[in-house]
C-alpha cells in the first residue's frame, strides 16, 4: 500500500515538479554561465536541483568525510558508481564546487545536454585517438583553473551493485597535474535506482570522503594509485558489495 501511494505521488506531484526544475535549471545555467560567471552557475544551480531530487523521492544523504577536503583546493574525485542517484548525492551533498567527466552521450540530451557543455562540463569520447585526445585536453584546461573533476572510473553504473573494474583516465589527469585523489564511497544508491529500473524509492544514501591520497615529488605511481582509490571505497561497502 505504501508504494502504492508512493507511485501515485510520483506520477502526481514529484516527476511534474522535477521536470520544471530541471528545465528552469538548465536555463539559469545557459544563462548565467554565458555571462562570464561559469564557476557560479555551473555548479550552484545543480547542486539546488540535485537537493531537490533526492528531497521530492523522499531520499535522505548522509556524509562523512567533509574534514578532509579543503575549500578552494584541487582534486580529482574518484566514486564508486551503484545508480543515477550517484549524481544526485554528490552533486548535492559534496560540499565542494567541481565539474563532471560525463559520458558524450549525454551531450545529446534535450537543453540539459547543452547546460552542461556551457557549464564546462567535460565530455568524454573514447571512441577515436582524437576524441582521447579533445577529452584529456578539455580536462586539463579545467584543471589548470583550479577546479576540481569527479569521475566514475567504473565508466558505467554496476548491475549487481558490485564494483566493476576501475579505468585509468582519472588517475592518469592526477598523475599529470600531480593532484591529490579523493576516493568517495556511495553506498545506498543501487537500492534507491539500480540501472535496471525506470523510477526510483525512498531510501537513504550514505556518502564517505575518505582522506586524498597525495602525489609524491614525481608524482603518482598509477598502478598503486588505482589500488589505494578502490582499497580505500571498498572498506566503507558492505561486504556483498565488494568485488
Amino acid at each position: 500500500m505504501k508504494l502504492l501511494i508512493y507511485r501515485i505521488y510520483q506520477f502526481l506531484v514529484m516527476l511534474p515538479v522535477l521536470l520544471i526544475a530541471t528545465v528552469l535549471t538548465a536555463i539559469i545555467t545557459i544563462i548565467g554561465s554565458m555571462t562570464g560567471a561559469g564557476r557560479i552557475f555551473g555548479y550552484y544551480p545543480a547542486k539546488i536541483w540535485a537537493r531537490l531530487f533526492c528531497i521530492l523521492t523522499l531520499v535522505k544523504v548522509t556524509v562523512a568525510g567533509r574534514e578532509n577536503i579543503t575549500k578552494g583546493t584541487s582534486y580529482v574525485f574518484v566514486a564508486n558508481h551503484q545508480g543515477a542517484y550517484d549524481i544526485f548525492s554528490i552533486y548535492g551533498y559534496l560540499g565542494h564546487n567541481f565539474r563532471w567527466l560525463m559520458k558524450k552521450e549525454l551531450r545529446s540530451i534535450p537543453l540539459v545536454g547543452y547546460a552542461c557543455e556551457r557549464a564546462g562540463q567535460v565530455y568524454v569520447d573514447n571512441s577515436t585517438p582524437r576524441g582521447i585526445a579533445s577529452t584529456m585536453k578539455s580536462a586539463e584546461k579545467l584543471l589548470e583553473h583550479g577546479m576540481s573533476i569527479v569521475v566514475f572510473p567504473e565508466g558505467a553504473r554496476t548491475w549487481n551493485g558490485k564494483m566493476r573494474r576501475f579505468k585509468r583516465g582519472a588517475f592518469m589527469l592526477a598523475d599529470e597535474f600531480k593532484l591529490p585523489v579523493v576516493p568517495i564511497t556511495i553506498d545506498g544508491a543501487f537500492s534507491v535506482l539500480p540501472r535496471f529500473k525506470k523510477l526510483p524509492v525512498w531510501g537513504h544514501i550514505h556518502l564517505t570522503i575518505h582522506r586524498p591520497i597525495e602525489p609524491e615529488a614525481d608524482g603518482h605511481d598509477i598502478n598503486q594509485l588505482m589500488e589505494q582509490s578502490r582499497n580505500a571505497i571498498e572498506e566503507s561497502l558492505p561486504a556483498g558489495q565488494h568485488s
